[in-house]
């Protein structure tokens, strides 16, 4: 990881332990980070593990690709050195949430292997759980909820994961979701009783 920039800064430590707060919530502070092809389903179901989570009365939070690309990360496009550096504010980001206690969700395509270890080695260890969303290229394409693969197969739109641009599987993902053929619900479902069954909640 690169140093900081700027040298005149010193880290601040907090007077709140993390098991102080972990006690305080009942529950354990995680990133879930869904990865997977475009229009694979990753927001839905991330939005759905957070009602359901809600429901327990956890503390959740998503962070969403495409809603980080309206603010904090607007201003990178989708080069490689953009994706990578809009994976390693996500990382960051995340890594504060689940300082703070949430279980954050996060739903991002992130293409790269290297992107998404680096996510993970700013987490504490443990606390970074990789979920590949597992809907093949046919099933997205024939999705395609944005026409995004119709764009890309017509030329009109560069550098589309999948199409033009690669990504590259997990070799050991925490939990592998396969979609097709179920519901949404079951999905999601599939996600709270991994959580329930490594201890991040009750």
């Amino acid at each position: 990881m690169s140093e900081p920039t700027s040298k005149n800064i010193t880290w601040h430590g907090a007077n709140v332990t993390t098991e102080e707060r972990e006690g305080a919530l009942d529950q354990k502070g995680v990133v879930i980070w869904l990865t997977g092809l475009s229009a694979s389903g990753k927001s839905t179901i991330a939005r759905r593990v957070e009602q359901l989570l809600l429901e327990r009365r956890v503390f959740t939070y998503v962070l969403d690709g495409d809603n980080l690309r309206m603010g904090l990360n607007k201003d990178l496009g989708f080069s490689p050195a953009d994706r990578t550096e809009n994976i390693r504010r996500v990382g960051a980001v995340a890594q504060l949430f689940a300082d703070a206690g949430a279980v954050v969700l996060t739903a991002f395509i992130s293409p790269y292997r290297a992107d998404r270890d680096q996510a993970r080695s700013v987490n504490t260890k443990g606390r970074f759980h990789e979920v590949f969303v597992a809907t093949s290229l046919e099933a997205c394409e024939a999705r395609d909820p944005k026409g995004l693969y119709k764009k890309a197969r017509a030329g009109t739109l560069p550098e589309f994961t999948g199409i033009s641009a690669p990504y590259e599987e997990p070799l050991a993902a925490e939990l592998k979701l396969v979609t097709e053929g179920r519901t949404v619900d079951e999905c999601a479902r599939e996600i709270v009783e991994h959580l329930a069954s490594n201890g991040f909640i009750a």
